[in-house]
């Protein structure tokens, strides 16, 4: 069931829990039952405890590690976790747990999980599972909640609304009544967080229910065909099989298991491929018909030029039909809305509530990306292009062009240049290495010119923008892929949101190398207000000693002061067997960041005259005034 964000879907969803209920019965137990366990594999059979019941779901669901922190509520869960040998990792806090649980999903693309006490540990998770849910990363909540029952209190502890706290940040929501509905609405919330477009959900289960017994009879649940819109789809071939118009591919995460059928589609074709910044891997950047993200000027300057075309020639025109794949066309990604129209766009998505949104669409596909992807290449004889060899040399030359600009990045006077460091980092880093970035200036700059060869190696929180996100969302990936590099790419302003975690990475021996960009300021906020108000305000940060701060935290420490020792110690902080501290002294100068710079002119263009006006009068009465006004 494709379950929409909305009251509705936590009725169909509840609903769905409560027919699994009625289908398990309530059979007795003893020798017949277990008899009947063995030919029941993946069901929830026997007589057990909530607890126990839960856990046996999430070891069934093959759940490679729990992020969160025990409570009053929860340690019985907890207990039975580590009895039942379900993996798991102790958290500093609950922001961090959802961060994780969201760096597991992304990196693995199956749900991650984290566990959290009512009240408190529900409101701090609440940032990371938005992220989750904006960003269609599938997440699975366990939610302890107080005592139900006829012998439950007024004014417990924690009473919050668990329920009505998580249904603005979850897909849905299942509130648990019974024992006896633990083990099917843990296993339909995986099915829930997967299914149609991927994101959180949540299952809230009173605290007494874990000790209580029942007889379990709960098989899998079902899992329905993905959605696919045979009409739609029939519309849409007629704009890709016009030869006359060349088609661009717009792919996004929802693209991320099905790179070799999107690269065949693309050679099909003869399309270039842009990504969404979420989307980055779905297709190598090696790929001769990959372009980089977006395709306005906030983005890829390669795939701008490319949609584009050359108006004067037109052999050489750019992209006049678009075929949006697995992609919602959101705020960051289109930089303020901001990617040009194309003549024609066909938006497919697994979601119906994302299509047709902010482009206007000729065809809409309600569909799975990899169905559709499969579906197109099972039309091949009729949609097969000849070799477009201008094309393919004219990506050529640009990605050359971008490479050059990218290996003479200049000395900056006070510190390393961020593009020096996003460059050297592509260099030190293995091609299978993964890279979480954070929520700052260089989050743009590296998603440009970051090359990303393979799926699930490069991660940016997109549409929450939850600053601090990188930390633990590379512990949690860490935990799971070992011997695999991991590394941050994150803002002091972001890494002072969550930075105790990495006492986790330590405790744990998790070799995540934390590369850190340290300007002392939000630069970000700077570069929009500077020139909007002729001051900063509230963009100062303190000057941390690193040093001390990683002895603290017991992890390696190295410091990065200039360019010329940049690749050096970036390398021997890879190569270093445990979890590193990287302080990069950064100093972005008059660094030009096209996202930057095209989002305030698409913003400055959308004001009225009488906005505009108030701006003018206000920086001309500050441009005359010479004393010192920032803070």
């Amino acid at each position: 069931m494709d379950f929409a964000f909305s009251r509705r879907g936590l009725f169909q969803g509840t609903a769905a829990v409560g027919g699994a209920l009625a289908a398990v019965g309530t059979a007795p137990g003893g020798p017949i039952q277990q008899v009947r366990a063995q030919k029941h594999p993946g069901w929830v059979f026997g007589k057990m405890t909530g607890a126990e019941a839960l856990a046996e779901a999430l070891v069934l669901e093959g759940v490679g590690c729990v992020y969160g922190i025990p409570g009053a509520q929860e340690n019985e869960l907890w207990d039975t976790l580590k009895e039942k040998g379900v993996p798991y990792l102790l958290v500093t806090h609950e922001f961090s747990a959802a961060c994780m649980a969201d760096g597991y999903a992304r990196s693995t693309g199956r749900p991650g999980v984290l566990c959290v006490v009512p009240g408190p540990g529900v409101t701090n998770s609440l940032t990371g599972l938005g992220e989750a849910l904006l960003d269609s990363s599938p997440v699975v909540a366990i939610v302890g909640d107080v005592a139900n029952g006829e012998k439950a209190k007024p004014f417990q502890v924690h009473s919050l609304n668990q329920v009505e706290l998580l249904k603005s940040v979850c897909k849905c929501v299942y509130p648990v009544q019974t024992v006896g509905q633990i083990a099917a609405a843990v296993r339909q919330a995986f099915v829930t967080a997967q299914q149609g477009e991927p994101g959180p959900v949540a299952v809230v289960v009173p605290y007494n229910l874990f000790i209580e017994a029942h007889d379990f009879r709960t098989p899998p649940p079902a899992v329905l065909a993905p959605t696919f819109d045979d009409a739609a789809f029939e519309r849409a071939l007629p704009f890709l099989a016009d030869q006359k118009h060349r088609v661009g591919i717009y792919a996004g995460v929802g693209c991320m298991n099905y790179g070799t059928e999107l690269a065949a589609v693309a050679e099909l074709l003869q399309a270039p491929v842009a990504t969404s910044v979420s989307g980055r891997g779905a297709i190598s950047d090696c790929h001769p018909l990959a372009v980089g993200w977006g395709f306005g000027p906030h983005a890829s300057e390669v795939a701008e030029k490319v949609f584009t075309g050359e108006k004067k020639h037109p052999a050489k025109s750019g992209v006049d039909t678009l075929l949006a794949i697995g992609v919602k066309f959101s705020e960051v990604s289109t930089g303020y809305y901001g990617n040009p129209q194309p003549k024609h766009v066909i938006h497919v998505d697994a979601n119906h509530c994302n299509l047709g949104r902010v482009m206007k669409t000729d065809v809409c596909v309600h569909a799975d990306a990899g169905v559709f992807l499969g579906r197109v290449l099972a039309c091949a004889d009729k949609l097969r292009r000849p070799e477009d060899k201008w094309l393919v040399n004219h990506i050529r030359a640009l990605k050359a062009d971008a490479a050059k600009q990218l290996c003479n990045v200049p000395q900056a006077k006070c510190g390393v240049d961020p593009l020096a460091t996003v460059a050297v980092l592509r260099k030190v880093l293995p091609e299978d290495a993964m890279l979480f970035t954070d929520v700052s200036v260089t989050e743009h700059l590296a998603a440009e010119h970051f090359r990303v060869t393979q799926a699930r190696t490069y991660f940016n929180p997109v549409d929450n923008q939850a600053m601090g996100w990188s930390v633990p969302a590379a512990v949690g990936a860490q935990r799971v892929h070992h011997g695999r590099t991991v590394a941050t790419l994150t803002g002091d302003g972001c890494l002072l949101m969550s930075a105790l975690e990495i006492t986790t990475a330590s405790r744990e021996h998790l070799p995540v190398k934390f590369v850190i960009l340290d300007d002392q300021a939000y630069h970000y906020m700077q570069m929009l207000q500077k020139p909007a108000y002729l001051r900063t305000t509230a963009t100062i940060l303190t000057h941390l000693d690193y040093k001390a701060l990683a002895a603290a935290f017991g992890v390696a420490y190295t410091e990065v002061t200039s360019h010329a020792e940049l690749e050096a110690k970036l390398r021997g902080a890879v190569c270093h067997d445990g979890p590193v501290l990287v302080r990069v002294a950064t100093d972005y100068g008059k660094r030009k960041v096209r996202w930057v710079d095209a989002v305030r002119a698409r913003y400055t263009k959308e004001l009225t005259a009488a906005q505009k006006a108030r701006f003018l009068a206000r920086i001309g009465a500050r441009a005359v005034t010479f004393e010192k006004d920032n803070d």
